[in-house]
């Protein structure tokens, strides 16, 4: 996925709420919407640059900048939420993802009970119901999640489950939005309840995959998969 070329380098100054925060550029400070609920503490530091671009013109909002990409270090990451679907849909559409191979169809935000599912793929013999979560923490080279309690994102997993049992196949995809990560792990601390329907998830056949994320300042893309860590938690 092509990101915006009008990007800016900026410092973090605040976060105001959950969707918005105050950065620098060249000495400004600037109204930037944050598209991710998250904490994203490890991400929004004064230590950190950040890549904004404007909005667009004529957009009727408060905020005059997005939130794209944050280097902590050597490392891009990408903290747009809104991304996951897009680039595994990107993914799977041009075959680089064999888990997700032999659909005839991919259809985004489609209502399955009382959610809206990220993809749906339709096949001669199967349908495939699939979330997906936006990753950006990394401790240790283990990526965890959530970084904030979600009970939307434990709705969903349930929601699956669900799906499951009705005989269609399921799938959560953690997408790790930096490239930086050799395995995932649910945060337990974070989300203790969202643990636990991970684990009922995996009894009743949900599929639980986790990719990283090439990033750069020209693009994102879903690269390589990692292993998910469910048992045995340090």
């Amino acid at each position: 996925m092509l990101l915006p070329r009008n990007l800016k380098k900026a410092t973090f100054v605040e976060r105001l709420n959950r969707f918005a925060m105050l950065a620098d550029v060249d000495g400004q400070q600037v109204l930037c919407h944050v598209a991710n609920s998250g904490r994203l503490r490890e991400l929004l530091s004064p230590d950190n640059t950040l890549w904004l671009t404007p909005a667009p013109e004529g957009a009727d909002r408060k905020t005059t900048h997005d939130l794209r990409l944050v280097g902590i270090g050597g490392v891009l990451v990408s903290g747009d939420a809104r991304l996951p679907n897009h680039l595994l849909r990107e993914a799977i559409e041009s075959g680089r993802l064999p888990e997700f191979g032999g659909f005839d169809e991919v259809r985004s935000e489609v209502t399955y009970g009382d959610s809206r599912l990220d993809l749906v793929l339709t096949g001669k013999d199967a349908s495939c119901l699939v979330e997906a979560k936006s990753v950006t923490l990394v401790e240790n080279r283990v990526a965890l999640f959530p970084d904030a309690p979600t009970s939307r994102g434990r709705k969903h997993v349930l929601n699956l489950c669900n799906a499951v049992g009705e005989g269609y196949r399921g799938a959560v995809v953690f997408v790790v939005q930096r490239p930086d990560a050799d395995s995932l792990e649910p945060n337990v601390t974070s989300d203790p309840k969202l643990y636990d329907a991970l684990l009922e998830a995996e009894a009743v056949g949900v599929e639980i995959y986790a990719y990283t994320c090439r990033v750069s300042l020209e693009e994102i893309s879903i690269t390589d998969r990692i292993p998910v860590r469910l048992h045995d938690l340090g």
